[in-house]
């Protein structure tokens, strides 16, 4: 346990949870399903998660190779005060590799990754959605891009450190859960396709995130005791809007905060300021609480409405992707198939069923739905087998419970 000593003193200390090693090596090697002496690719962020991957493949006879990508400006993370760590992933992934003793490739995909993530972090504001850059970067730059290395490299499978299950049932894969649903990335994931889950590993899925740190204290590694991510990677400051008012400064332009009964409220400085669902800094007072129930960046204004309002009866998907039986999306929304819909990482799945209306997939709640903006992901589940994946989209429209 010294190695936590590594760690700057300003860094918090999470629960670590001592594991038998073994048995997180045969976990790690059920995982990968592969004879001893594979080659894997093992995608190293410079946190304790995919750097415990890459160390349980090594020790479970794997021929292990480390790479990771350099997305961002990490200079600049480093100016971030108050921040454990920040700055120090590709370093921390180089210094874990060699500790290992595996090779390691850092990758520039500084160009690949504005071009895919932050320019349509920027664009979906401008449009008054509510992006999740997680989930476009796992879909282009990770699960594109970097599996196509992985094979160049010769290896059999990619394995990442994400907290979700890759099950094999019959000739194909299933995406399902993490044992801790707490942890569990599943909906960050909706978008892996079946050949990509077919060649993915998820060495973690069956371990809680204390036994992973205490994986990496057994081991010796300096990152044991790292704490997580929290702001978006490449918003080091946390402060969003920054970055959008830079990248797209006609985002900037004033406009009405108007009530949806047609009232002028008030006025805005900028559409990117707000999100579905904000109460807090609309600066208008009416006598009872209003949240902002659309965004309408033609006109540039701002809709205002009670609470009730925010209940959303159907969604419409794009950018769609189906791990279900059926052959496609299109299929299991014509026969109305049910699902649980799940349209926040932080939200229980809710029953709906699928629909096709005018030729676009769309989710039909059960009951009004909050919590829902056009840009996030809403992500499928089996009501038979809520721990499997269907797939899931982007949501781009909405109709509410009350008009």
């Amino acid at each position: 346990m010294a190695a936590m000593s590594l760690v700057e003193d300003f860094c918090p200390v999470p629960d670590i949870r001592l594991t038998d090693m073994d048995a997180a090596v045969e976990s790690a090697r059920a995982a990968v399903g592969l004879p001893v002496g594979a080659r894997v690719v093992a995608a190293m962020s410079g946190g304790v998660d995919s750097t415990v991957v890459a160390a349980l493949l090594h020790k479970a006879g794997y021929d292990v190779v480390g790479v990771t990508l350099q997305l961002y400006d990490h200079g600049a993370a480093l100016k971030k005060k108050g921040a454990c760590c920040a700055g120090q992933d590709i370093h921390d992934a180089r210094l874990a590799a060699e500790m290992i003793g595996i090779p390691h490739y850092v990758l520039d995909y500084e160009s690949r990754f504005k071009d895919a993530v932050i320019d349509q972090f920027a664009d979906s504001y401008l449009k008054g959605q509510t992006p999740v850059p997680c989930i476009r970067c796992n879909q282009t730059v990770k699960f594109r891009d970097l599996l196509d290395v992985a094979r160049d490299l010769g290896a059999e499978a990619m394995a990442t450190g994400h907290y979700v299950r890759r099950a094999a049932v019959g000739n194909r894969s299933q995406m399902r859960k993490a044992i801790d649903h707490s942890r569990d990335q599943s909906y960050f994931l909706f978008a892996t396709t079946q050949d990509q889950l077919d060649y993915l590993r998820f060495p973690l899925a069956d371990l809680e995130k204390p036994q992973v740190r205490g994986v990496a204290a057994e081991l010796g590694l300096k990152i044991a005791a790292k704490p997580d991510s929290q702001d978006i990677c490449f918003v080091p400051s946390g402060d969003y809007r920054t970055l959008i008012d830079r990248l797209r400064p006609q985002g900037r332009e004033a406009g009405e905060i108007v009530h949806m009964d047609g009232r002028v409220l008030g006025a805005h400085a900028g559409i990117t300021d707000y999100t579905i669902g904000q109460r807090r800094g609309l600066n208008v007072a009416v006598g009872e609480p209003l949240f902002v129930v659309k965004l309408e960046p033609e006109t540039r204004r701002v809709v205002v409405g009670p609470r009730e309002a925010l209940l959303t009866a159907s969604l419409t998907l794009e950018d769609t992707n189906w791990l279900g039986d059926e052959a496609t999306i299109k299929e299991a929304a014509a026969s109305g198939l049910p699902v649980l819909a799940r349209v926040r990482s932080t939200r229980q799945p809710s029953a709906a069923r699928l629909a096709l209306i005018d030729g676009d997939v769309s989710v039909v709640f059960d009951e009004g739905e909050e919590g829902v903006a056009p840009g996030q992901a809403c992500a499928l589940y089996d009501p038979n087998d809520p721990d499997r994946v269907l797939g899931g989209g982007f949501i781009r429209d909405t109709t509410a419970v009350v008009a």
